[in-house]
């Protein structure tokens, strides 16, 4: 696939910056497949080190709000500074996926990239944490690391290579997470698919230099991505 916005970034900041596959490819594949117009308001939900929030604000011209519990907002802020974008542009925040801290209808859209399937496994997460946040008509994407079958009976040696059983029960296919979103009223499925890009982007993740992208490499190198995938979700709140 080409990436024309991802390319936008230099190798080494989306090596320095990222915390898993690379989010900007997931990220710009994702929005592809979205209707979001420049200029709205959008929650990055479990932004990490504010890669795709950078994309959304400074290639997409959308209204960011890059929320995540674990990354620093100073640290972030000056990261987006250097990407020559604003607090106008841009907001960091340390937040609670499942305590958000804004007014209900506040965003035109969420995004959320390697991060849903960490609180959203639970059916009641979307339609009492995140769904009331969102305009109506609004879209909330997701690029979620799954599998492409479950397979949690029988976990082939490959992931067990980097990942124990638990750390894997955050993955599942696309039948379970249809279920789950089906749970929730006032939400519309308009699109799931496996996304195209996978492969490539944990090849990027394992070609950086740190101790989790290495943690990761033994999987991948004996085969995981036969039976792992990215699930783009599209939902529209009613």
């Amino acid at each position: 696939m080409k990436f024309p916005k991802t390319s936008s970034f230099s190798q080494s900041t989306m090596r320095e910056r990222s915390m898993g596959p690379n989010p900007l490819k997931l990220c710009e594949e994702l929005l592809g497949c979205a209707s979001i117009p420049a200029g709205s308001v959008v929650l990055d939900l479990g932004s990490g080190a504010g890669l795709t929030s950078a994309l959304m604000a400074r290639e997409y011209g959308h209204t960011v709000y890059a929320a995540d519990l674990w990354s620093d907002p100073s640290s972030n802020m000056r990261f987006f500074e250097e990407c020559g974008l604003t607090n106008r542009r841009i907001v960091p925040l340390k937040a609670d996926a499942t305590a958000l801290p804004f007014a209900h209808g506040f965003f035109d859209a969420v995004v959320s990239i390697d991060s849903y399937n960490y609180f959203g496994r639970d059916p009641n997460y979307l339609g009492e944490c995140l769904l009331p946040f969102v305009k109506r008509g609004g879209e909330l994407l997701f690029a979620i690391p799954g599998m492409a079958r479950d397979c949690h009976d029988r976990l082939p040696a490959c992931l067990l290579a980097s990942w124990t059983p638990e750390q894997l029960d955050y993955m599942h296919d696309m039948l379970w997470w249809r279920a789950i979103f089906a749970q929730t009223e006032g939400v519309e499925v308009d699109d799931m698919h496996e996304m195209e890009c996978t492969r490539e982007a944990w090849d990027d993740w394992i070609g950086c230099d740190n101790e989790y992208a290495e943690g990761d490499r033994a999987a991948v190198e004996s085969g995981a991505l036969d039976y792992l995938n990215t699930i783009a979700v599209r939902l529209r709140r009613q």
